[in-house]
């Protein structure tokens, strides 16, 4: 069985136990969440497409990590004005461990 979910604006396709890095949420490592905004849930019975969430539908999962992605770097530059600004950021993350899939 697997699942289509919408979180931090965008879509995963998970199954039970697949780890997934997603956007940053708010719950300490170990804890366990429950995402409702599913899109799409297949499994040998067929597919059910919500629209545009299926309704009663559940992924439940386990906060593995909180943490940053990698580094990027921002380098603007205009020639012959001596203007050059550097400029780092890392993206907070959220690593989740699926544990489970309700098919509503």
């Amino acid at each position: 069985m697997y699942a289509v979910i919408r979180t931090g604006g965008k879509q995963y396709k998970v199954a039970k136990d697949d780890v997934i890095v997603v956007e940053k949420l708010d719950a300490e490592a170990g804890a366990a969440i429950t995402l409702s905004d599913v899109l799409m849930v297949g499994g040998e019975a067929g597919v059910t497409i919500g629209s545009p969430t299926v309704s009663g539908a559940a992924v439940t999962a386990e906060v593995v990590s909180q943490g940053k992605g990698d580094k990027v770097i921002i380098f603007k530059k205009k020639r012959r004005q001596n203007y050059r600004r550097k400029r780092g950021h890392r993206q907070p993350q959220t690593v989740l461990k699926i544990t489970g899939i309700a098919a509503g």
